[in-house]
C-alpha cells in the first residue's frame, strides 16, 4: 500500500447548495467501510450547512470480513506493530485530503477527522502528524496508536474529543486516560466524555457532543 493507493467512498454535498466551506473526513472502523458513518451527515448538516461530508473506504479488505474494509491489520495487536500499520495507511488518507482540500480550495483550518474505533486510531496518527492544523478531531471508541514516536513525530496540535462507552468490550474505556495523558503531555488540548453503559458504539449523547464540538470549532 502507498500512497498513491487512491481510496473513495460516499460523501454529502452542503445542504446549503453553496461551495464547501468545511470538510469533515469520517474514518470507519474496522470491518466496516465508509457507508457506516456516512449517515451522520444528515443530522450533523443542520448545525454545519457549508460543509462537506466524506467517508473514504480504507484501502484493504477486512482479514476478518471479506465485505467490509480496513485500514490496517488486526492480526498482530502488539503496539509497535499496530503503530507500522497506521504509519502505512496514514500516506493514503492524507492524499485523499489534500485532493479534496484542492478541488475546494480548502485550508486545513476548514477541516475535521472523525473517526470509530479503528479509525479513531487513524484520525489521532494523521492529524497530529499533519504540517498544518486542522480545526478539530473527534474519535469515538478508539485508541492512541504510535505513542511510543508520538513526541518527535508532533507537527499539530488541533483540539480533540474522545469519546467513549465504559461498556465496550471490543476497545477497553480503560485506554481513554491514558490517551489523554499522552495528548495532554505534548500540549495537545484533548477532551474526554465517558458514556456510562454504553459499549462499542456511538450513542445520542456521543453525536451531540461531537456536533457541537465541531461547530464550536469552525466558528473560531
Amino acid at each position: 500500500m502507498t500512497a498513491n493507493s487512491a481510496i473513495s467512498g460516499p460523501h454529502r454535498d452542503p445542504v446549503s447548495g453553496d461551495s464547501p466551506r468545511q470538510l469533515i473526513v469520517f474514518l470507519h472502523g474496522w470491518g466496516a467501510d465508509g457507508n457506516d458513518l456516512i449517515g451522520l451527515a444528515v443530522g450533523w448538516s443542520v448545525r454545519l450547512p457549508t460543509a462537506r461530508f466524506v467517508a473514504p473506504h480504507a484501502p484493504q479488505s477486512c482479514e476478518a470480513n471479506p465485505f467490509g474494509r480496513q485500514w490496517f491489520s488486526l492480526a498482530d495487536t502488539d503496539p509497535e506493530v499496530m503503530s507500522a500499520g497506521a504509519a502505512r495507511a496514514a500516506p493514503v488518507i492524507n492524499q485523499f485530503i489534500d485532493q479534496e482540500m484542492a478541488r475546494f480550495d480548502l485550508s486545513d483550518e476548514r477541516l475535521a477527522l472523525v473517526g470509530f474505533s479503528q479509525g479513531t486510531m487513524m484520525a489521532l496518527y494523521v492529524a497530529l502528524r499533519r504540517p498544518r492544523t486542522c480545526a478539530a478531531v473527534v474519535g469515538y471508541s478508539g485508541a492512541l496508536v504510535g505513542s511510543e514516536t508520538l513526541a518527535p513525530a508532533t507537527r499539530s496540535r488541533p483540539p480533540i474529543l474522545l469519546v467513549h462507552g465504559d461498556a465496550d468490550p471490543i476497545v477497553p474505556a480503560s485506554l481513554l486516560p491514558a490517551a489523554a495523558d499522552a495528548l495532554e503531555r505534548l500540549a495537545v488540548p484533548v477532551r474526554t466524555h465517558v458514556v456510562p453503559g454504553l459499549g462499542h458504539g456511538i450513542d445520542p449523547t456521543g453525536l451531540e457532543l461531537g456536533i457541537e464540538f465541531l461547530a464550536s470549532a469552525f466558528a473560531r
